[in-house]
């Protein structure tokens, strides 16, 4: 006796953990966004970023 195979594929929803498309796009969009306030912090306080945190 076989048994009966289905007949459509369910539709899973891609995770938005791990190594995906969506978490890799995040993380690519917030470091572009930390990149550009590093420059302007840089750009309107005249100091590096280690400076004007107080590390240097």
């Amino acid at each position: 006796m076989t048994k009966p195979q289905p007949t459509t594929t369910p539709q899973l929803e891609e995770t938005k953990f791990g190594f995906n498309d969506y978490a890799e796009r995040l993380n690519g969009r917030a470091a572009m966004i930390g990149f550009i306030l590093t420059l302007a912090i840089e750009y309107f306080t005249d100091q590096g970023l280690l400076n004007w945190l107080g590390l240097q």
